[in-house]
């Protein structure tokens, strides 16, 4: 889908994974890149590293809230569980640290942002993720009629 594509290549490119996913959607959102990026970016590395939900399934929960305003709580809630079931039917879990620790990645959760170097990206599942979290969002939305 193209929007994964979308969604790899801003993580390639040095973006969170949060912001990487939220911007593959910024064409669509009415927002500029700079105040997505903004609020989305603390959220990578499972909110600040702290390995917590996946940076990309934030990104994509901040998508949705975008694209549904007109939902009330309870709604939007049942699209965010929905949005969160299918990632994880797809990868395992939603939770940053099991996900690193699925592909043998020690999930540090200190506050220093590792360098990105070709090491990095290659032994990291995050690429991938990001992809599939866009993939996920996209076809919710086709469904939905937003798309």
């Amino acid at each position: 889908m193209e929007r994964g594509e979308r969604a790899k290549a801003n993580f390639l490119a040095g973006k969170t994974c949060a912001e990487a996913v939220l911007l593959a959607f910024s064409d669509l959102l009415g927002a500029e890149e700079r105040t997505l990026s903004a609020i989305s970016r603390p959220f990578g590395g499972g909110m600040g590293r702290l390995r917590l939900t996946c940076g990309s399934v934030s990104g994509g929960v901040m998508a949705l809230g975008l694209f549904f305003p007109e939902l009330q709580k309870s709604e939007l809630y049942a699209l965010v569980q929905e949005y969160a079931r299918r990632f994880a039917e797809r990868n395992g879990s939603v939770i940053c640290g099991e996900l690193l620790a699925g592909a043998g990645v020690k999930a540090d959760t200190s506050a220093e942002a590792e360098p990105r170097t070709a090491e990095y990206y290659r032994k990291r599942p995050c690429p991938l993720l990001v992809a599939d979290a866009a993939d996920v969002l996209e076809e919710m939305l086709i469904e939905r009629g937003k798309m």
